[in-house]
């Protein structure tokens, strides 16, 4: 099934080379650079689904106190309702972003929907504790299959060019803005209807779009089916769980503690030996020589350092805003408003960006800008500063959503439809990843430090120089422009 699209110049359809290479999802060679109304439906679905997965990830947040009050959850096991989500969703992408090009990208993206909606019923109807964290596991069951199903989905509906641009900067948007509607909606909702009403939420949402995905959606798998790499899916699904669970564990334990030294340890071993797998590996989980070419390794590599390092700006923040000055929950929600409101701006004007300047160019701008911002952060005062915080984020933000968007682009252009599902596999795992392992290895600095705006500070100014760090680093290693 392909998506109607209204006709270009001859021009443009003389130097357009979107191919199916045996989807028959893709947008044909030739294809309009505006989207038309199917179009439009197939990308709302998709979005929404993106939507849904990133409002979990921040809706919960501060409904966490009344929720263990609830469910008799203790202050140290309230981390469980966070790390049982993240497990699941971080480790098991890899593999069913494989499972989803070798037998169906539309099937599996309709699982995971029907998966995770169930899972938001079981979590908003929790009568114990382990039925709440059991449905928690299995939502971010549910989303390592949603993400890159997605993300593939869309990748290999809208072919390179304007239309692919235009559909990323409108996922990435939403993306983006679902981390901060979470934040402010999860605070509102706790306080007027309860916790359970922010899964309620999510149960909701995933009905709508499993109604709606079936009708719209085309199939979209690899034109072969070679066997399934079970030991390097066992590999680096075990690797990917055990760093994961070591990095969540590590922020209530700290790094001395001889559980996450272990499983930090199992997981670099496990993921040592998927490479020594997938090297003689007859049909690879990974194609090494896909994580050689500089657009995806780079690409991935900006990818993970934009989400950790701007997912722990925001953690700081709220607890400088909180509790060094002194505001509620809910107006400290409104500050990061703000920055949504800001992302929505950037999401509009980035495909436009890209497409005058190209998308290394702007992910490494992207990255300066983010990283500059970020330091600016490091002006705000013990006695004042909401202001400032308010706009310095919000401008981080904007250049943060530049780099999401342009690092999807970069990670997936010039492969074969056949690998667009392990290329947004390799995309979304990086973004889980960095979600999971920013706060961890750098938040845990502004807690345990004898003054907590130190700590902050300390925090913002590695984070600055991790950023423009890497942001050096990206554009040495795409300095190639025919890559691009």
């Amino acid at each position: 099934m392909a998506i109607d699209t209204q006709t270009t110049t001859p021009r443009a359809a003389e130097t357009r080379t979107g191919t199916t290479a045996g989807s028959g999802a893709a947008v044909p060679a030739g294809a309009a650079d505006r989207l038309t109304g199917r179009a439009k439906l197939v990308l709302f679905v998709l979005c929404a689904a993106q939507f849904m997965v990133a409002l979990d990830f921040s809706v919960l947040n501060v409904a966490l106190p009344a929720l263990g009050k609830d469910l008799g959850l203790s202050r140290s096991a309230l981390q469980w309702a966070v790390t049982a989500f993240a497990l699941p969703s971080g480790g098991f992408l890899l593999l069913f972003g494989r499972i989803a090009d070798l037998f169906g990208r539309k099937k599996l993206f309709l699982i995971g929907l029907a998966v995770f909606g169930a899972a938001s019923l079981l979590a908003t109807l929790a009568w114990n504790p382990a039925a709440f964290l059991a449905g928690r596991a299995l939502q971010g069951l549910g989303a390592a299959v949603i993400v890159p199903t997605g993300m593939s989905l869309l990748t290999t509906t809208f072919p390179e060019g304007p239309l692919r641009d235009k559909a990323l900067g409108i996922s990435g948007t939403l993306l983006s803005l679902g981390f901060t509607v979470g934040m402010v909606l999860g605070g509102v909702m706790t306080d007027t209807l309860g916790w359970r009403s922010t899964m309620g939420l999510l149960a909701l949402t995933a009905v709508v779009v499993l109604a709606l995905a079936p009708g719209l959606l085309p199939e979209s798998r690899t034109p072969q089916r070679p066997r399934l790499d079970v030991p390097g899916a066992v590999t680096v699904t075990g690797g990917l769980l055990s760093l994961i669970y070591a990095l969540s564990t590590a922020a209530q334990r700290g790094f001395g503690d001889a559980d996450v030294w272990g499983t930090l340890a199992a997981g670099v071993v496990l993921l040592l030996t998927f490479v020594a797998v997938e090297s003689k590996a007859a049909a690879p989980l990974v194609s090494l020589p896909m994580l050689k070419r500089r657009t995806v390794a780079w690409g991935n590599a900006a990818g993970l350092v934009t989400f950790a390092m701007m997912s722990t700006v925001i953690f700081v923040l709220t607890l400088y805003l909180q509790e060094t000055l002194h505001l509620s929950s809910f107006r400290t929600g409104l500050v990061f408003g703000v920055q949504g409101v800001a992302s929505a701006f950037a999401g509009s004007y980035a495909p436009k960006v890209i497409g005058r300047f190209g998308a290394r160019r702007t992910l490494i701008a992207s990255l300066l800008g983010q990283g500059a911002f970020t330091g600016a952060l490091l002006a705000v005062g013990s006695g004042s500063g909401a202001l400032m915080a308010t706009v310095a984020v919000s401008v981080a933000s904007m250049f943060h959503l530049g780099a999401i968007i342009a690092y999807g682009l970069v990670s997936t252009s010039g492969l074969r439809d056949e690998e667009q599902g392990l290329a947004a596999g390799l995309v979304t795992t990086t973004q889980q990843v960095g979600l999971t392992i920013g706060i961890p290895l750098l938040g845990v600095l502004a807690t345990t430090q004898a003054s907590l705006f130190d700590g902050v500070r300390t925090v913002l100014a590695i984070d600055a120089a991790l950023v423009l760090a890497a942001a050096v680093l990206v554009g040495i290693g795409l300095r190639d422009r025919a890559a691009e």
